[in-house]
């Protein structure tokens, strides 16, 4: 009955001998390079889709910086809607709260640098922060030049405030993705996100 799936298997590891370099003949290996070449296989074999401009020349790359874009405005729009009637100005400011959060007390250069923002930019959401009493500033004994910002416990109560809010923002986002998707999608993005953090020495 299984003869048919035995000779296949033959045939998998005469090819995987065939690529062994190192010579190794180990199950888990095997099972490895299998699941790789399967998925291989499945990549080419995936119908491309079809989108806006494609018989016209529109390169798949315009479509994903477009839709990017797009996708960004959209979750701002959320976010904007899940801190109306807060002291937060805009998404960036409970973003940089969340970040103090899940990173602990940071310098201003690094917690600028983990929100990928231009320096003038990122100091105006701290000062803006330290303003409204929601983190603070503390000189560092190996450089006065850089402080590091803590969050404040205002900072904590507001944030806790809207994060049923904020949590619901994110989820719309990916709203009809099912979870295997979005692991799809966040193994995607991480791949360009480390690429772009390499090349730009972030």
């Amino acid at each position: 009955m299984y003869y048919k799936l035995i000779q296949e298997l033959v045939d998998l590891v005469e090819l995987y001998e065939q690529d062994d370099k190192k010579g190794q003949p180990d199950v888990t290996l095997f099972v490895q390079w299998a699941h790789k070449r399967l998925e291989l296989s499945n990549d080419n074999n995936a119908v491309e889709p079809n989108w806006q401009g494609k018989e016209l020349g529109r390169s798949p790359e315009s479509v994903i910086n477009t839709s990017l874009v797009h996708l960004y405005r959209y979750a701002k729009l959320l976010a904007k809607d899940a801190i109306a009637g807060s002291e937060f100005s805009t998404p960036d400011d409970f973003i940089y709260l969340i970040c103090l959060v899940a990173n602990g007390s940071l310098t201003k250069t690094a917690l600028i640098k983990l929100n990928v923002h231009e320096k003038s930019a990122g100091m105006q959401i701290i000062n803006r922060l330290i303003a409204h009493g929601l983190v603070e500033q503390e000189t560092t004994e190996t450089d006065k030049r850089n402080r590091m910002i803590h969050i404040t416990q205002k900072g904590r109560a507001v944030l806790e405030e809207r994060m049923d809010r904020i949590r619901a923002a994110s989820s719309n986002v990916s709203e009809p993705l099912s979870h295997q998707e979005k692991m799809q999608l966040i193994s995607l993005l991480s791949k360009l996100e480390s690429f772009h953090e390499v090349k730009n020495g972030i």
